[in-house]
């Protein structure tokens, strides 16, 4: 019979590697959304909370004739590839660089903004849908100023 003494670790003992994991995650993630090259996350979290400023624009591109032969019947963008994108705000949030993902039934593109807002509505000065193959950028709406 051995006369040992077992000695119980403290809770910080048994779970210090996981506090540190738990810890050390949001933290990295938090760290790369701050760093990230494509955008200012507050701009993309705007853009994101903000439906009519690319609904509107994608009632445009659905209507270009250019755009139905290439890329096809557009489908409505979803929240994803507003994160995907690039949003710049500036001029106190009232005008808009955006650039966000678009997909077709024939194929896929970019589509870029270039807006101001006016009251709560947003005037578009650019709408236009980049497309890889074929190499070509589609002008839906230039601003002639």
């Amino acid at each position: 019979m051995d006369n040992e003494l077992i000695v119980n670790k403290s809770w910080w003992g048994k779970n210090w590697k996981w506090f540190l994991l738990t810890l050390t995650f949001p933290l990295l993630f938090w760290l790369i959304l701050s760093l990230s090259v494509d955008g200012n996350v507050t701009d993309i979290a705007k853009a994101y909370s903000d439906n009519s400023l690319y609904e509107k624009a994608i009632e445009k591109v659905k209507s270009n004739h250019r755009v139905l032969e290439v890329i096809g019947e557009i489908e409505p963008i979803d929240k994803l590839a507003i994160f995907e994108g690039n949003a710049i705000y500036s001029n106190n949030n009232n005008s808009v660089e955006l650039s966000v993902r678009v997909k077709g039934n024939k194929g896929k593109g970019k589509m870029d903004i270039s807006a101001d807002k006016n009251g709560s509505e947003w005037k578009y000065k650019k709408i236009s849908i980049r497309i890889k193959e074929p190499k070509e950028e589609i002008q839906i709406l230039k601003d002639t100023i």
